[in-house]
């Protein structure tokens, strides 16, 4: 009997607690003691279902208290869907109180896309500063300039699903830089008056498709860089003397082969000169054999050459002396 009694009281305790496990009743008198309309059934489904009931009845009971009316089956799809629920529950309070637009379907949108809707949400309230890093252009005189900026930005709620993000912000603050300064006519222009620059980048409307408004843009700091003009010049005169030095090369090159082509057609005179006068005595061999030239032809000859010699050793004063 004793035994029996033992297992009814370990049967009736696993019992009890298995209940109370399925059905957690303190924590449905604790959503009715707050207002919360919840029923033991729905709670033992949300166990069934692998959801946490306690995070969705104290998610309910905080959104009830603060004049939210959000289903429990809303918050449980959420919470399947792998979302946030507690992130979303203060970003929707945060905005009621600060009178910004933002509904649950926005919210858990926002936070199933990524973002952290309540950072998003403190953004819209609080503005945030981006300090863009050093931006280096050209103004049209070549001196560079280089130029830091302050972007004060806040949250834009409806933008936050599929809008860019500070990346690009950052991007098109430099880029409206770049073209201000490089439209300039001259440095000093952009040095007397930053707030141009601040005004030109404005007016492009750089916050459009992004999850941010652009507040203002404030020229922090403006430092004159290299004279990229001169340098470009002095680069530009170097090349040019390059190019004038290999076509002085070219032409010299030039002007040597056609010295030596026309040294090798002299060369290639003076040896048919000397082919020629190596057949004269053949000639004469043969002019006396055929008699066609006779010993007394042939000192007539001989004279009037020793004649001519002497002429032209007479008409060069050199020569005529050195005799």
């Amino acid at each position: 009997m004793d035994v029996n009694l033992l297992l009814t009281v370990v049967g009736v305790f696993i019992a009890l607690f298995l209940f109370l496990y399925l059905l957690p009743v303190n924590l449905w008198f604790t959503a009715q003691l707050s207002g919360v309309r919840v029923n033991l059934l729905n709670l033992l489904l949300m166990r069934l279902r692998k959801v946490s009931p306690s995070l969705v009845v104290n998610a309910m009971i905080t959104s009830t208290k603060a004049g939210l009316n959000i289903s429990s089956n809303e918050i449980e799809t959420h919470y399947l869907a792998g979302g946030h629920v507690n992130n979303v529950i203060k970003a929707l309070i945060s905005a009621d109180k600060a009178n910004i637009p933002l509904d649950f379907k926005l919210a858990t949108a926002i936070d199933l896309a990524g973002r952290d809707v309540f950072d998003a949400v403190q953004l819209s309230v609080n503005p945030r500063v981006i300090n863009t890093p050093p931006v280096a252009a050209v103004a049209k005189d070549g001196i560079q300039l280089v130029a830091k900026a302050r972007v004060t930005v806040r949250a834009n709620i409806n933008q936050l699903v599929g809008g860019a993000g500070e990346e690009t912000i950052l991007a098109r603050v430099g880029e409206g830089i770049v073209t201000t300064i490089g439209s300039s006519t001259n440095h000093k222009q952009v040095l007397e008056n930053p707030d141009r620059i601040s005004k030109t980048v404005l007016e492009k409307g750089l916050d459009s498709g992004t999850a941010f408004e652009i507040l203002s843009i404030d020229i922090a700091d403006i430092d004159i860089g290299d004279n990229i003009g001169a340098k470009l010049q002095a680069d530009q005169a170097e090349a040019d003397l390059k190019v004038a030095n290999a076509r002085a090369e070219e032409r010299r090159a030039m002007a040597v082969a056609s010295e030596q082509e026309m040294r090798s057609k002299a060369q290639e005179a003076r040896a048919k000169v000397i082919e020629a006068e190596a057949q004269l005595p053949l000639a004469m061999a043969e002019a006396f054999r055929s008699g066609n030239l006779g010993i007394m032809d042939y000192y007539r000859m001989q004279n009037l050459k020793s004649d001519t010699d002497m002429r032209e050793s007479i008409s060069k004063p050199g020569k005529g002396k050195q005799s």
